[in-house]
């Protein structure tokens, strides 16, 4: 295995060299400084812990062009730095205290044509199980990655490299971490999990690619805290069950390998959501789209050539299931709609009594073979952060199935409706102010 190899050498030398140093001096710091008197009052704020891992994957589904593939490929190191729960906020309290932390993950993608990457991303680790000796917990991260055998960079090659078409991607991650305390400064990790690498169809090709990972390593806390010296704040339950959340957003989607360009996608947002708990939000909403690249001017053999295809054509409107997981100001979402007004489908140009120009298929029709990119249904899930009182920015995923169609940013408006309960001065709306919960009992 090529450990260090192409743009990224000079790069990865430095930082893979500084990071080992600082892992070192890290688990020497913790394994041999005195333990801290814990019986002072903490808030916790001060403890965190410094990760070291290295992994062993393999490709869910590899692409075509993958030859020759270490068969224990992808291969590299997880780096991480933790922190514990502070136990002061609510989202804290109201998810068991988590863990988040900051990672930067090097893969060695398992030949030439694939290369190297460097993933940054922030995580979040829920508790699942805590016993003596043993923690697990479930790990969930989304970030950027860079990656030097893309598409571009390997395009004069024998075999270009078409798992990805660009050289910053969309990485997603979630998984299983399992702590083995040895004491209070030093715990054995064992993790595995999965990691998807695309961008969204921003350019093409974008076959990405799904791993699956495990991994073995050790973590080292400094300036640990037992978790009865940190002092809990109690908070009171969110004082509202019903939100309306209204969203415009927009991308860009590179329909294929041509030169036609890329295509506009927009969306607009309604949907009311019910809160379970403090943490967990379901509801319904409904979704309309707009998707420039549907059309006769690409190469993606989805689409009718001899239609001319309006605005309107299109335009599609679903309804949608929605789910919401509720981190404080940042909430992970995960939709799943159908196609209520779907024109494009009426002007497909497949080779079947089915679906040709002139045949209507139904609404809700069946997806043509494993690799057709479009389906009667659509998934899309992102995240979204609060940034002023009931504003917040949004990133999303649409996908068909298991093939991103786009990715989407945007700008909403949350509207939490207050229990009778909850209300004052005959107050209905709720405001999302920073320490809201010092007005709550």
């Amino acid at each position: 295995m090529h450990i260090i190899k192409g743009t990224f050498a000079p790069v990865l030398e430095f930082s893979m060299r500084r990071l080992i140093m600082i892992v070192v001096a890290a688990l020497s710091f913790a394994h041999f400084s005195p333990a801290r008197d814990v019986k002072a009052v903490h808030t916790g704020n001060d403890a965190f812990s410094v990760k070291a891992q290295a992994f062993m994957g393999t490709y869910l589904d590899p692409s075509g062009n993958i030859v020759d593939i270490d068969p224990n490929a992808p291969t590299g190191l997880n780096f991480g730095v933790e922190f514990p729960s502070s136990r002061q906020r609510p989202w804290q309290q109201y998810l068991n205290d988590p863990t988040v932390g900051l990672g930067l993950t090097y893969m060695n993608l398992g030949n030439d044509v694939m290369g190297e990457g460097l993933a940054l991303y922030p995580y979040i680790m829920l508790n699942a199980l805590r016993v003596p000796h043993f923690h697990a917990k479930i790990k969930l991260a989304s970030g950027l990655a860079a990656l030097n055998g893309h598409y571009k960079a390997t395009v004069k090659e024998e075999i270009p490299n078409e798992t990805f078409g660009s050289m910053f991607n969309v990485f997603l991650s979630g998984g299983l971490n399992l702590d083995f305390p040895i004491n209070r400064n030093l715990t054995i990790n064992a993790e595995v999990g999965f990691n998807h690498i695309s961008n969204g169809r921003i350019s093409e090709p974008n076959k990405g690619a799904n791993i699956l990972y495990g991994g073995v390593g050790l973590i080292a806390t400094v300036n640990p805290t037992e978790d009865e010296a940190r002092v809990p704040k109690r908070f009171p339950s969110l004082p509202y069950k019903w939100s309306l959340n209204i969203t415009g957003a927009a991308g860009a989607q590179n329909a294929d390998m041509t030169d036609a360009g890329k295509f506009l996608i927009s969306t607009f947002h309604v949907g009311g959501i019910y809160n379970v708990t403090n943490w967990y939000g379901v509801g319904l909403g409904m979704d309309v789209f707009f998707n420039d690249a549907i059309g006769n001017v690409t190469n993606r053999g989805l689409f009718c050539r001899k239609h001319e295809y309006s605005n309107a054509d299109k335009t599609r409107v679903g309804i949608s299931w929605n789910n919401e997981l509720q981190f404080g100001d940042v909430t992970a979402m995960v939709d799943w709609g159908l196609y209520l007004v779907n024109p494009a489908r009426n002007f497909y140009n497949f080779d079947h009594e089915r679906t040709g120009c002139d045949t209507k298929i139904p609404l809700f029709y069946k997806t043509d073979g494993a690799g057709s990119q479009e389906a009667c249904h659509y998934i899309r899930f992102g995240v979204k952060y609060r940034v002023w009182d009931n504003i917040y920015l949004q990133a999303l995923a649409k996908t068909h199935r298991h093939i991103a169609e786009c990715i989407e940013f945007g700008v909403g408006y949350q509207i939490p409706f207050l229990r009778k309960s909850s209300r004052r001065d005959d107050s209905v709306v709720f405001h999302h102010r920073r320490g809201w919960w010092e007005n709550y009992d």
